[in-house]
């Protein structure tokens, strides 16, 4: 069995985007922690404005990097719950949840919960 080591090793073209992500998007992009976005393996990124306060779910949420972005966006009165089946994952996107939302992001506290 080959395990993915990075969004380097993922080889498809099953995924289509819509185009460029809107300012917003790589500006929160920026900030994300790099151990999250290297193990990033999804389609693109299907985060609206005007989601602060809101609660987001992200199933199938990997290492966490729209999670990240969502937590960002929804701001430190809303929440943001990633679901994934891989623990390695979950593990990636945990690490650097409570530094991520309280010191990057400035929120009181971390906004983000990843489950199985």
């Amino acid at each position: 069995m080959q395990v993915l080591a990075s969004t380097k090793d993922l080889k498809t073209s099953a995924c289509t985007t819509a185009g460029r992500p809107a300012q917003y998007i790589l500006d929160v992009l920026k900030t994300v922690p790099a151990a999250v976005t290297d193990k990033y393996y999804g389609c693109g990124t299907p985060l609206p404005a005007g989601v602060d306060g809101l609660t987001v779910l992200d199933l199938g949420c990997g290492s966490g990097r729209d999670c990240y972005m969502a937590a960002a966006l929804v701001g430190p009165t809303g929440n943001v719950i990633g679901i994934d089946m891989t623990d390695e994952q979950l593990a990636v996107a945990r690490e650097h949840a409570d530094e991520f939302a309280t010191k990057t992001l400035g929120h009181p506290t971390n906004n983000m919960s990843f489950v199985t």
